[in-house]
C-alpha cells in the first residue's frame, strides 16, 4: 500500500524520499511572507534596512523594531517570525558576551555566524522542536574586514555583498545584480535601498517606514535617525522622481 506523502510533514527529522525537509521549507515560506530586508557592503562598512509596512494607521511605526544590535561591532535585521527573530538575538548577543569573558576580546563575525547557525540546525534534528522562521542578516566589521552574511532556517549561512530577503526578494535582488558596486558610497547603498523599495512595494514611499543602521570603521554601530534619511531620500536625482 503506498502511504501519503503527508507523514512527510509530521517533524523535521523525517526526510521525504526525494531528500528534502518540509518542515524547513514551510519554515523558508514564512520568511517570504515577512517584511523586505536588505543589507550592503559599502566602501567602509555595512548598510542595513528594513522595511516596516503600515498594516494600519493606529500602528506607532517607531514601536516596530526590525534591526537590532549584538555587539558593538555587529548587528542584524530580522526578517519571517518576529518571536523567532528575537529569541535568536539574544542567543548571539550571549555568545558575543562569552566570548568577550572567555578570551577578553570582541568576538568575530564569521564565528558568531557559525555558533548561530549550528544553534539553528539542531532544530532541525529533534524531535518536539520546529525549525526557526526567520532568516538573519548579519553584519559586521572585525579585524578581518567587513562582512554580511544571510542565515538559513536548515542552519546554513552565506556571504554576500548586496543581498535582500523577504516580500519581492527575488525582484529586489535583480535590481542589486543591475546596480550595486563594490566601491559604493553609503549614499548611494541608502540611495539603492530606497529606489528598490520604491520598485517592488505597492505602498507609498515614507521614510518612516524604513528602518536602517550602519556599521562601519570609526564609529560601530549606530541607527540612522528619521530626519537623516528623509534627508537623503530627498537628494534622489531627477529621472527617478514621479
Amino acid at each position: 500500500m503506498e502511504q501519503s506523502g503527508q507523514q512527510y510533514d509530521e517533524a523535521s527529522t523525517i526526510f521525504s524520499p526525494d531528500g528534502r525537509l518540509y518542515q524547513v521549507e514551510y519554515a523558508r515560506e514564512a520568511v517570504k511572507k515577512g517584511s523586505t530586508t536588505m543589507g550592503f557592503k559599502w566602501k567602509d562598512g555595512v548598510l542595513l534596512l528594513a522595511h516596516k509596512p503600515e498594516t494600519s494607521r493606529l500602528v506607532n511605526l517607531r514601536s516596530l523594531e526590525k534591526i537590532y544590535q549584538i555587539d558593538d561591532h555587529i548587528a542584524c535585521a530580522a526578517t519571517g517570525l518576529v518571536a523567532d527573530g528575537r529569541h535568536l538575538v539574544e542567543i548571539a548577543r550571549e555568545e558575543a558576551q562569552w566570548n568577550k569573558v572567555r578570551y577578553n576580546e570582541p568576538i568575530s563575525v564569521k564565528d558568531l555566524v557559525n555558533l548561530l547557525c549550528e544553534y539553528e540546525h539542531m532544530y532541525t534534528r529533534f524531535d518536539g522542536v520546529r525549525p526557526f522562521g526567520v532568516v538573519l542578516l548579519i553584519g559586521g566589521i572585525d579585524d578581518t574586514g567587513k562582512h554580511l552574511f544571510s542565515t538559513d532556517p536548515s542552519g546554513a549561512y552565506l556571504g554576500y555583498k548586496a543581498v535582500c530577503e523577504g516580500k519581492k526578494s527575488n525582484d529586489a535582488m535583480t535590481q542589486f545584480t543591475k546596480n550595486y558596486a563594490s566601491d559604493i558610497s553609503l549614499n548611494q547603498a541608502l540611495e539603492l535601498g530606497f529606489q528598490t523599495l520604491k520598485k517592488i512595494t505597492k505602498q507609498k514611499f515614507n521614510t518612516e517606514m524604513v528602518e536602517a543602521a550602519v556599521i562601519d570603521q570609526k564609529d560601530g554601530y549606530h541607527k540612522l535617525s528619521s530626519e537623516t534619511l528623509k534627508r537623503l531620500a530627498e537628494k534622489q536625482s531627477p529621472n527617478e522622481k514621479e
